[in-house]
This record gives C-alpha cells, sequence and structure tokens, in this order.
C-alpha cells in the first residue's frame, strides 16, 4: 500500500498507479452525458488524466482549471479529469467556470478504476476518493508519465505532465 499526506496525517492509498513504459490499465468511467467510456473512446489521441478528489475543493478546482488552460495548446490531446464527482456536478462546475478543453469522468458507477489506477483512498475519511495524480498516455495508452501527488492538498506538477507531451 501506498501512503500520501493530507495536512501532515498519512493516508493509505492502495493499488499501485500505472508507471513510464506500461501499458495502461482497462478503465471504464462515466461521462458527463451518463455514458460509460472506455480509453478506447479516445482513440488516437494522448491522454492526461488529472485525477482529483472532487472538483468541489480549491486544489482540485484549481488544477481543472489549469488543466483546461493547457489544453487549449496541446494538439491530438484530451485532458480527461476523473473524480468521484456525480457527472451533473462535474458538468454544472464546467459550465459554471467555462471549462470546454477538458472531459469529466466520474468513478460513480466504476469505483474499481481506483484501485486499478493506484489512486483508491482508504483508512481515512476520504475513501472513496481518488488520491490526487496525474497519467500521461501516448496515443497506444502507454504511459509517459506519472505522479502520485504525495500532500493531497497540493497541485500537481503540470510542467513535468507537459514536457511529455512535447518530447
Amino acid at each position: 500500500m501506498q501512503q500520501i499526506m493530507r495536512a501532515g496525517e498519512p493516508m493509505d492509498v492502495a493499488g499501485v498507479i500505472p508507471a513510464a513504459e506500461q501499458t495502461a490499465p482497462t478503465m471504464v468511467l462515466t461521462n458527463s452525458d451518463l455514458q460509460d467510456v472506455t480509453l478506447d473512446t479516445y482513440a488516437g489521441k494522448r491522454k492526461v488524466l488529472n485525477i482529483i478528489p472532487s472538483v468541489d475543493t480549491p486544489t482540485c478546482a484549481m488544477s481543472t482549471r489549469r488543466f483546461n488552460e493547457l489544453a487549449s495548446n496541446l494538439t491530438d490531446t484530451v485532458v480527461l479529469v476523473v473524480s468521484a464527482d456525480l457527472p451533473f456536478a462535474a458538468k454544472r462546475f464546467c459550465g459554471a467556470e467555462g471549462l470546454d478543453n477538458v472531459k469529466t469522468l466520474s468513478t460513480f458507477r466504476h469505483p474499481e478504476f481506483l484501485e486499478a489506477w493506484g489512486v483508491a483512498l482508504r483508512n481515512s475519511p476520504m475513501e472513496g476518493l481518488c488520491a490526487r495524480a496525474v497519467v500521461v498516455l501516448d496515443m497506444d495508452n502507454r504511459v509517459l508519465h506519472s505522479e502520485l501527488v504525495s500532500e493531497i492538498k497540493n497541485e500537481p506538477d503540470y510542467e513535468a505532465a507537459l514536457a511529455v507531451l512535447k518530447a
């Protein structure tokens, strides 16, 4: 079991985040139209998964806004914001914020994603939510970059995530 921190207190994270050069695990998540999607839904595109606990927290909202901004300059790339938020809430947040360069996906029907992708918070009040992470995939779903953010209140390393897309 991995660990991250929340305000200096350790939290367990079940599963193992996909590492560079691995093929991404399969996934089924629910989009804002209540349709189940997989990585194949975004075939032919590079994928940036911004995995967050909830858009209703300041850091998650900030990273969603930042990736929306960065996505406008990325070609053949889709930014997927993955959280436990219901599709209605994520759609409302993006609409209110004017965010149209990211796609929101929910784990609410598919909690198996959490452990398969190494982001399952355990043994804490946040159990059932995603740990904060970023995973970047190429067009063939090979992992180019992954980061499990060590302190949940911190933003991810945007530059490291984008650097692999520019290489």
